[in-house]
């Protein structure tokens, strides 16, 4: 009699304790989280490994976004469809790549809007091509190994040829990466590629071919911005302003403390200091006032809105976009000014 007493109170106090425990859940959930109150400070930016993002690293190693009060992890993530999908996602909240390429993710329906510029391939890139073929004129019907799918390479070569009044169908594209691209043209399998270093030095060195043109020769066009989902952005530009601040602090700590920047940024990159200072030449990064000068403002826009415009049309005529992106949505002038 007595154990069965024993066993009704043991069960009489699990189910109060079960109530009290639920009832104690029940209040958490009610409560707002804190996110949803206070402006988000912690968030994600996918990074690639071209040197000219790699200041972000100077920013995160010597506490910039710290200081300016957000917490900012980079993730890198080398493919440009990745990056797209996980800001779909919001696995991430921005990313840095070239402006044409952001049209693309717009038009994808990932609505994400510019907010300040990186860089530019100042020589970066360029157009190796066997002797013989001097102009980008006598490319015409020459097997040309570049990257038809996207991206700055095709987005530069487009460029180069309505500058010279050339059709793309009279050039004999072959699709590969940039890379590719220059180990194509190395094994003497096409007739140029548009391609980067080291393919443009080894291009030199060879016995058979050129540097038929870099990128230095059109400033401004193969530029490099970051660009954050545009809910975030409304939702935090506390947190915007700061990482825009935070990258403008990241290039001025690199004009006066080179050697230790260079160390940073070379070990995010995979490069010794020597290394990346070499492929630092092709480069020029956006500080404060070239970014101000490049952005210009909502009424008077700079070469940023000429470029995004042309991006839109050079997608909507190769077919890779089906719709075109509203430019207006596409670019915030006030982070930078």
């Amino acid at each position: 009699m007595r154990k069965r007493w024993m066993a009704i109170f043991l069960i009489a106090m699990l189910v109060i304790t079960g109530c009290t425990a639920k009832g104690s859940t029940d209040s958490k959930e009610s409560k707002p989280k804190d996110s949803q109150s206070k402006e988000n400070n912690e968030f994600s930016i996918a990074v690639s490994t071209w040197v000219g993002f790699a200041p972000l690293y100077i920013a995160k190693e010597k506490g910039l976004f710290k200081k300016n009060g957000i917490d900012v992890d980079l993730v890198k993530m080398e493919s440009v469809a990745d990056r797209r999908s996980s800001l779909a996602a919001n696995r991430i909240q921005g990313f840095v790549t070239t402006v044409d390429t952001h049209i693309v993710t717009a038009a994808s329906d990932v609505p994400v809007v510019q907010v300040f510029a990186t860089d530019d391939s100042n020589g970066g890139d360029g157009i190796v091509a066997k002797k013989g073929i001097n102009s980008i004129k006598d490319l015409r019907g020459k097997s040309v190994a570049v990257q038809t799918d996207g991206g700055a390479s095709f987005f530069w070569f487009l460029y180069l040829l309505k500058e010279q009044g050339i059709d793309y169908k009279e050039i004999n594209a072959q699709n590969m990466t940039a890379g590719d691209a220059g180990a194509a043209f190395i094994a003497k399998k096409v007739d140029a590629a548009v391609t980067w270093e080291p393919w443009l030095s080894k291009a030199k060195q060879s016995d058979f071919g050129n540097v038929l043109l870099s990128s230095d020769a059109s400033p401004g066009v193969i530029t490099g911005t970051l660009g954050m989902r545009a809910d975030f952005v409304k939702q935090n530009p506390k947190a915007v302003k700061a990482i825009t601040k935070s990258w403008f602090e990241a290039i001025e700590y690199y004009k006066t403390n080179r050697e230790e920047s260079l160390k940073i940024m070379g070990k995010a990159m995979g490069q010794s200091p020597a290394e990346l200072e070499e492929s630092l030449k092709g480069v020029k990064f956006y500080d404060e006032k070239a970014n101000k000068t490049y952005f210009g403002t909502k009424e008077n826009p700079g070469k940023i809105y000429d470029l995004t415009k042309l991006s839109i049309e050079f997608w909507l005529d190769q077919k890779l976009i089906d719709k075109e992106p509203n430019i207006d949505e596409l670019i915030d002038y006030s982070f930078v000014q």
